[in-house]
C-alpha cells in the first residue's frame, strides 16, 4: 500500500521516531505530533489516510481525540489506531465504544503495527 498517508500521534519522541522509521520502511509518509493538539493542526493541513495514537497524551487525551474526530463529519471515517500501554479490559471497552478502529498495548511489534494498518485501510476503504 504505497503513498499511505499516516499520522502517528505519541508525546514519547523515541516512540515517534522509531515509528516513523518503521512505517517510512514499509513505503508509507508519515507526519508525527506531539500532542492532540499538533495533531489536529497537522489534519486540517494535510490528507491522512490514518491516524496512529496513543491514549495518554498531555492536554487532551487519544480518546477524547478520537471521541471528538468520530463526531466530526470531516473525520467521523478516519482509522484510529490506538497504541498504548493500558491493556485492562475496561480500556479496550472504552476505546472501541469511541470509535477505534484497533487497540495495541505496548510494547509492540512494529511489524504487528504495519499489517494492523494495512488492514485498517482496506477495512475503510470497503465501507466508503
Amino acid at each position: 500500500m504505497p503513498n499511505l498517508n499516516i499520522l502517528v500521534v505519541d508525546d514519547e519522541e523515541s516512540i515517534r521516531e522509531m515509528l516513523m522509521m518503521a512505517l517510512e520502511n514499509a513505503g508509507m509518509n508519515v507526519t508525527t505530533a506531539a500532542t492532540a493538539e499538533e495533531a489536529q493542526q497537522s489534519l486540517t493541513k494535510t490528507e491522512v489516510d490514518l491516524l496512529v495514537l496513543d491514549w495518554m497524551l498531555p492536554g487532551i487525551s487519544g480518546i477524547e481525540m478520537t471521541r471528538r474526530l468520530k463526531n466530526d463529519p470531516r473525520y467521523s471515517m478516519l482509522p484510529v489506531i490506538l497504541l498504548t500501554a493500558r491493556a485492562e479490559k475496561n480500556d479496550r471497552i472504552r476505546a472501541f465504544e469511541v470509535g477505534v478502529n484497533d487497540y495495541i498495548t505496548k510494547p509492540f511489534s512494529p511489524r504487528d503495527l504495519i499489517l494492523r494498518i494495512k488492514s485498517a485501510i482496506n477495512i475503510s476503504r470497503n465501507l466508503n
